[in-house]
């Protein structure tokens, strides 16, 4: 039995909906490492953990949890219950809000699927996204776990991993949205016939701007982004800053030396500014959608954010910005690939 094209529209607006709970989500998570704020928390409880610390006592027993960690020994052992409460906002919040997408994703899931108003063709994608969402709650407390040990931050290698995760869960959400989207009548688009290379060029522009943010994720997760403030040099008027290779293997300076790892992220960025904006032309070209013209505006506001929050030497509201605008980025990039591969058969039920 075929689903009625109209009936799948509500299930569209809820996609659309958990993305932008996802999109909310990593800009929460971006402050939380920015503020240092991660690792406040060090311990890990599903439904209880949803609480704060409700009075004078509880919030006593948190601080002095806090206190054992490595964190507060060696960087925040300045910290009074005050300060603490200040961090520890961030870090609750992140979780709190990472419980609500859950639940936002879930029921809504079991009222649709009981109501049969799934598509048959879309059934597992959406089991796949609550796998990968449960997923992404262990690999949270997989990264805090790394620097509740002996180091006073978490892993930049867990982190990357954490964010990629999240970015393939928001990338694969969407992708189902627009699916469904596109079928409803009322927004029924025909087709391009676009060229083969053209579809190839999309994917690459995906690969590379996939390659750029977990670049971003190193340097965020080494705070690489405090040396070198300043651009396109890197000290003494030099392109490539002295200590590119002075780490032993040479391989280990592309994800282990902070000056490698944020020369990397820069020039990652402008190769991709550029296989984007060669993607972007082409698409206007070859079909008359403006998410086109909108992913090639829009690449070029990344890079200034990203030269801004270089230059800025890490500015909370401007980096925070930098990181959203990476995921606005990479909507546009999926949205243009929905215009460019053939066409589908029609979903059902």
């Amino acid at each position: 039995m075929e689903t009625p094209l109209y009936s799948v529209r509500p299930v569209a607006i809820w996609l659309f909906c958990c993305c932008a709970m996802v999109f909310i989500m990593v800009g929460i998570g971006s402050i939380t490492r920015l503020t240092e704020s991660g690792l406040s928390i060090t311990e890990w409880k599903a439904v209880m953990g949803a609480l704060p610390p409700l009075n004078a006592q509880e919030w006593q027993e948190s601080f002095e949890k806090y206190q054992a960690s490595p964190e507060f020994k060696l960087k925040h052992y300045w910290m009074t219950v005050e300060d603490y409460k200040k961090i520890f906002f961030w870090e609750w919040l992140h979780r709190l809000w990472g419980r609500l997408i859950g639940i936002a994703f879930a029921l809504p899931l079991a009222w649709f699927w009981l109501r049969k108003r799934i598509p048959s063709t879309i059934k597992p994608n959406l089991i796949v996204l609550l796998c990968l969402g449960a997923a992404q709650g262990y690999m949270g407390w997989f990264m805090v776990k790394s620097g509740l040990v002996d180091q006073p931050s978490v892993s930049h290698y867990r982190l990357a991993a954490h964010l990629s995760l999240a970015l393939i869960i928001y990338s694969y959400m969407l992708w189902t949205g627009l699916r469904l989207w596109a079928s409803a009548p009322i927004i029924q688009y025909p087709h391009a016939d676009p060229t083969r290379s053209l579809r190839l060029h999309g994917y690459i522009a995906l690969a590379c701007v996939t390659v750029t943010i977990i670049w971003g994720a190193f340097v965020a997760g080494l705070d690489a982004g405090l040396i070198y403030n300043e651009f396109p040099t890197m000290g003494e008027g030099r392109l490539v800053p002295k200590e590119m290779w002075s780490q032993s293997p040479a391989l280990l300076n592309l994800v282990e030396n902070l000056a490698s790892v944020q020369f990397l992220h820069r020039w990652i960025a402008i190769v991709t500014g550029l296989v984007v904006l060669s993607f972007a032309w082409r698409g206007t070209k070859q079909t008359d959608r403006p998410v086109f013209a909108m992913l090639a505006a829009w690449v070029l506001v990344q890079i200034g954010m990203g030269v801004g929050t270089l230059l800025s030497q890490v500015w909370l509201p401007v980096a925070v910005m930098h990181q959203l605008g990476a995921v606005v980025l990479l909507s546009f990039v999926i949205g243009s690939l929905q215009i460019v591969i053939p066409a589908r058969p029609k979903i059902s039920a």
